[in-house]
C-alpha cells in the first residue's frame, strides 16, 4: 500500500522548542545555587523530579514549570525564598508566550506535503499551548488532522489512526525524537522517518533495533516519500 498519510511531530520538527528549555533549565540552575550545597548537581535532580512527574503531569510547559518549583523546594529543603518560586513561575508564563520559530525549510516543504499526502499532526505537550503553537504557525491551513496526546505509545498511535481511518501501512510518521516519534509506528506496522534535531531531551532517547530511516532536514522529505511509495 502505497504512502497516503504523513504524520509530523510539532516541537522540534515543524519549530523549535527544545532551546527553549534548555534556557530555563540553565536560568534554573543560576537562581538556584546560592541556596544549595556546592556538589549538588541541579540539572540531575531537577530532570528527576521531572521524569517523576510524567506520568501525573505530562509535557510541555506547564508540566516543567511546577517540576522547577517542586525541585526547588525539595533541593533547599524549604529555605527558597518564596521570591524565587515566584520568578520560577513567571519563567514559565514566559515560555509560554515565546514565539513559534519554525525550523528552516518547514514553511515551504509542508506545503508541498500537502499538495500530494493527508496531513496530520501529532504532538505531546499541553493542550491550550500546543494549539496556540500551531495556530502561530502558520501552518493549519495545510493540515487536515491534529492530535495533541499525553503519551507516545503504539496505543496512542493505533487510537489516532483508528479515529481517522488510517492504515499502518498507509502511514508514515516524521519526527526527531526516536522514542515518540519512531520506534512506536514501526510497532504497529506504520513507517517512520527520523529528522533529528541538534538537542534532544534525555527522556526521549532510545536505540532501534532495525535500521531507521534519517534525513538531514525535512527538506528532504518530500523526495523520499517520492521514492518509498
Amino acid at each position: 500500500m502505497g504512502i497516503e498519510w504523513v504524520g509530523l511531530d510539532a516541537d522540534d520538527t515543524l519549530w523549535h522548542s527544545e532551546g527553549v528549555f534548555q534556557e530555563a533549565q540553565a536560568w534554573f540552575c543560576e537562581v538556584l545555587e546560592p541556596y544549595c550545597e556546592p556538589d549538588v548537581n541541579l540539572v540531575e535532580r531537577l530532570d528527576a523530579v521531572e521524569r517523576r512527574n510524567i506520568g501525573l503531569l505530562g509535557y510541555g510547559v506547564k508540566a516543567f514549570t511546577l517540576s522547577m518549583v517542586e525541585a526547588a523546594v525539595e533541593i533547599t529543603a524549604g529555605r527558597v525564598p518564596s521570591s524565587v518560586l515566584a520568578d520560577l513561575v513567571e519563567r514559565g508564563k514566559t515560555m509560554l508566550v515565546h514565539p513559534v520559530d519554525l525550523l528552516d525549510g518547514v514553511a515551504e516543504v509542508v506545503p508541498v506535503l500537502a499538495d500530494r499526502y493527508r496531513l496530520v499532526v501529532i504532538t505531546k505537550g499541553d493542550l491550550v499551548h500546543q494549539e496556540r503553537k500551531l495556530l502561530e504557525s502558520g501552518l493549519l491551513a495545510h493540515v487536515d488532522a491534529v492530535a495533541i496526546v499525553n503519551e507516545k505509545d503504539p496505543a496512542t498511535y493505533r487510537r489516532v489512526l483508528d479515529e481517522h481511518r488510517i492504515e499502518p501501512e498507509a502511514f508514515v510518521m516524521v519526527g526527531n525524537a526516536m522514542r515518540s516519534d519512531v520506534l512506536p509506528v514501526l510497532a504497529i506496522g506504520g513507517r517512520a522517518v527520523h529528522i533529528p534535531y541538534a538537542l534532544t531531551w534525555g527522556h526521549e532517547h532510545a536505540v532501534p533495533d532495525c535500521e531507521v530511516p534519517t534525513l538531514a532536514s525535512i527538506r528532504d522529505l518530500p523526495a523520499w516519500l517520492l521514492s518509498h511509495g
